[in-house]
């Protein structure tokens, strides 16, 4: 099964959500899973969940279900085994199920800092294209009634509309690629890194980014604290960042673990919080509550994510409104001045 199409953060987030709730109820998960697949209609999750009880049938063992699936990540597998073996499994479902949804939340807010701009800009081309196709051919059948003409700024506009109506193929296939493009980087693995990258470097989505790689890494580190080794902690969150610069940082403060020097001091000499959340950390591992000062951090870097989100789309929705109404304020002046001179002229 290693085909089988890895679930999504929501899935997962509903997933151990549920199943934290029913071992808490005493519902252990063969009984858990089927009350699972009876309250499901969505074909894919009912065969994921069906193969699940096959696989518990045949094995007897959760972690080895749900990894012969091939539908979940391999951290959650590890986690899972490692929450199995130390007796820790209702623990690790609720650390999992807090984990994707915010994980959830964060990439629904990304989706839509992209998505609105997008249909903003292709609100704005289409009125372009429209003005251009449609309106600017009927001021020029009144100016040459007129005995006149279309001055050269909007009879080059007009041309060009000519050409694209002309070139309509064309034009299905530009949206083609568009469309594709847009599946390819927001579906496709190897199109989600390649994105990924580049909000990575692009200086406006910067900041922005690295404030989404310290609530994951946040997150991650509360829910992979003291159920496992610490390196092998570490490394396990690693995996789960793919912003450079945190890496690096994560890298640098598991040497310093290694060198020997306590938790809090290695992820404040890493430089990978701001010194209030670095000072929260220290405060939560020598009060003995490291995973719920862990959870403080995410929570607050999320806030910052959510702000941010909001500040770029506060910015550009004006912005976006601005440009189109000075490109279809500019190309109407250009005929319609030109049009009140020569019927003031006649009159």
């Amino acid at each position: 099964m290693a085909n089988q199409k890895k679930l999504s953060n929501a899935e997962l987030a509903t997933f151990f959500g549920q199943m934290a709730m029913l071992l808490d109820g005493g519902i252990y998960y063969r009984e858990g899973i089927e009350i699972m697949l009876n309250d499901t209609k969505s074909p894919s999750a009912r065969a994921v969940l069906e193969q699940i009880i096959g696989e518990l049938t045949e094995h007897g063992q959760f972690d080895v279900a749900l990894e012969n699936t091939g539908a979940f990540p391999e951290h959650v597998i590890r986690m899972v085994r490692l929450g199995l073996r130390a007796g820790d499994d209702k623990a690790i479902c609720h650390a999992l199920a807090d984990y994707y949804d915010r994980q959830e939340a964060i990439s629904e807010g990304v989706k839509n800092a992209v998505t609105y701009p997008m249909i903003m800009i292709f609100m704005m081309l289409l009125v372009i294209i429209v003005l251009i196709t449609k309106v600017l051919p009927i001021f020029n059948q009144v100016f040459n009634q007129l005995g006149s003409q279309m001055n050269a700024f909007s009879l080059s506009l007009m041309n060009f509309g000519s050409k694209l109506s002309s070139s309509s193929i064309v034009i299905v296939i530009l949206l083609v690629l568009i469309i594709a493009a847009f599946i390819f980087f927001s579906k496709v693995p190897v199109g989600r890194k390649l994105f990924a990258r580049f909000v990575d470097v692009f200086p406006p989505t910067r900041k922005f980014n690295d404030a989404v790689a310290c609530s994951r890494f946040a997150s991650g580190i509360a829910m992979v604290y003291g159920r496992m080794d610490t390196y092998e902690g570490f490394d396990l969150v690693a995996g789960l960042i793919d912003n450079a610069r945190m890496s690096a940082k994560i890298d640098k403060c598991k040497s310093f673990l290694l060198e020997g020097k306590e938790y809090s001091q290695a992820l404040q000499d890493a430089d990978i919080f701001s010194s209030v959340q670095s000072r929260m950390a220290s405060i939560g591992f020598k009060s003995g509550n490291p995973q719920q000062a862990m959870n403080r951090i995410a929570d607050d870097y999320d806030k910052e994510v959510d702000k941010r989100i909001h500040d770029i789309i506060a910015v550009l929705e004006p912005t976006l409104v601005i440009i189109l109404s000075l490109i279809v304020g500019m190309i109407l002046l250009s005929v319609i001045l030109p049009l009140m001179g020569i019927m003031s002229s006649i009159g």
